[in-house]
This record gives C-alpha cells, structure tokens and sequence, in this order.
C-alpha cells in the first residue's frame, strides 16, 4: 500500500475535520485549536498535527503520579494498533525531563518538537501533584 505525503493530508483536512475548534480571539483575529491525539500544543498547525506527521509525540498523565511518553513508529503506519511506542516515566521531575529531551530532541526524532514536549510535561507533571492535607496556613495580615 502507498503511503500518502503529510503535506497532502494537511492542505486536504487543514480548514475542515472534526477535531478543528475555531474560537474568536480579539477583534475580528480567530484562533483554530485541534482536539486530535498526538498534538502537544492542541494548535491548528502543520507542525503539531498529529495526523499529518508521521513521527509525533504525546505526552500525556499515566497512572500513580506517572507520565507516558508515547512517540509513533514510522514503519507502521497502517497499524494503528503497534502505532505507538509508549514509555512509562515514574522518576523525579530532571530526570523525566531529561528522557523527553534525549528521545525527542537527541535521538533525532523530531528536535523541533524539543520545547514543545518539555512545556507539555511540566503542565502534565504540575497536575499530577496532590496537595499536602494538614494544617492550613493562617493569613499573617492584620484583619
């Protein structure tokens, strides 16, 4: 089976698909987000499409304070079952951050994505913490 160029698909679903969320910014400026799976800054772009690209990242919460890491197989494309390549990241913070940088960005993946990955695992990471139960603080300011 032939595989169909990335581009092609973009300029074919880029205005119209039913992930597209198309909000009003200021003024009469618009701003189209995308709910599809693998796109790490829920943009409407060529850049982040998950669809588009054969090599994405997603970077998503996993279970007991953990982060999953999941980047596609290029040489499966037609099965979306083995698409994906998923790592469970369970360390401290660095160390997570470091992995994501070595498999995005050193492993010449898709270094572009570098920054990108790395926002989307300290937004995931800060959600995962729980608040301390315990005594609350009292306010210090005079009332």
């Amino acid at each position: 089976m032939t595989t169909v160029p990335g581009s092609l698909i973009w300029e074919i679903m880029k205005k119209n698909n039913c992930f597209l969320v198309k909000e009003f910014g200021r003024g009469t400026a618009s701003v189209q987000f995308s709910k599809e799976a693998n796109n790490l800054y829920n943009l409407n772009s060529f850049k982040h499409s998950g669809l588009a690209n054969t090599k994405t990242v997603t970077i998503q919460p996993g279970k007991d304070q953990s982060v999953l890491l999941a980047t596609t197989k290029t040489k499966k494309q037609n099965k979306p079952a083995s698409l994906l390549h998923k790592s469970l990241l369970k360390k401290e913070f660095r160390r997570m951050a470091k992995a994501v940088a070595n498999q995005v960005s050193d492993n010449y993946y898709r270094p572009d994505l570098k920054n990108a990955a790395l926002a989307r695992l300290s937004v995931v990471h800060r959600s995962l913490k729980v608040a301390k139960s315990g005594v609350k603080k009292r306010n210090r300011q005079a009332v």
